[in-house]
């Protein structure tokens, strides 16, 4: 086979083209297999942090703030809660929070970065129920020593006010305390670490 009469300048034109057309479509087939791999919005928006604003959370009042499909509680604790939950430390399984339920910089005896709030996710250790939020000191039901907390009735467990687990219940760890930070005095931002504030 001879290469006589072969216009070799547009053999070479007519290969890159080629090749650059085959690299451009080669591209367009990749983006929405690469974009596959991507979370989608709802996912992105389900671990998103979530803002709390508590400019008008009054002291004893509890505030409800979905995060990642779970609920938290942001619970405003009033001087005699913070005192009432020294006095509660031989009740309690894990009162120094020895089990990883929280961020490090919350390892103190409030679980929290300020002694007044409490952030907590609201799901007992237990079986995953809902506690439910009990302020009232000594109601007839739960017992003269009652000083406020959680109590899960699905199975009889009790947290005080730090989300810390009584001795002797099925709940075998105290409440997870979310990662979180403070924005501001009135906002908390839940799902991103900050520490002190």
């Amino acid at each position: 086979m001879s290469s006589e009469g072969v216009d070799l300048k547009k053999r070479r034109f007519l290969t890159a083209s080629t090749a650059v057309v085959g690299t451009v479509g080669a591209g367009f087939a990749a983006v929405p297999f690469i974009a596959s791999w991507l979370p989608s919005e709802r996912a992105k928006a389900a671990g998103a942090p979530e803002e709390a604003d508590i400019s008008k959370l009054e002291p004893g009042a509890l505030l409800r703030v979905k995060w990642r499909g779970k609920v938290c509680w942001v619970v405003h604790r009033t001087e005699q809660n913070l005192t009432d939950m020294k006095t509660l430390v031989d009740k309690l399984a894990d009162p120094d929070s020895e089990v990883p339920q929280q961020p490090d910089y919350c390892k103190n005896e409030t679980r929290s970065i300020k002694p007044q709030y409490g952030v907590l996710v609201g799901i007992c250790t237990h079986l995953g129920c809902s506690p439910t939020y009990r302020p009232e000191v000594a109601p007839a039901d739960l017992g003269p020593d009652w000083k406020g907390g959680f109590f899960c009735p699905c199975h009889g467990s009790f947290f005080d006010l730090a989300g810390r687990v009584y001795s002797g219940v099925p709940a075998p760890t105290n409440l997870v305390v979310p990662p979180h930070q403070y924005l501001s005095d009135d906002m908390i931002l839940i799902g991103i670490d900050g520490g002190a504030a």
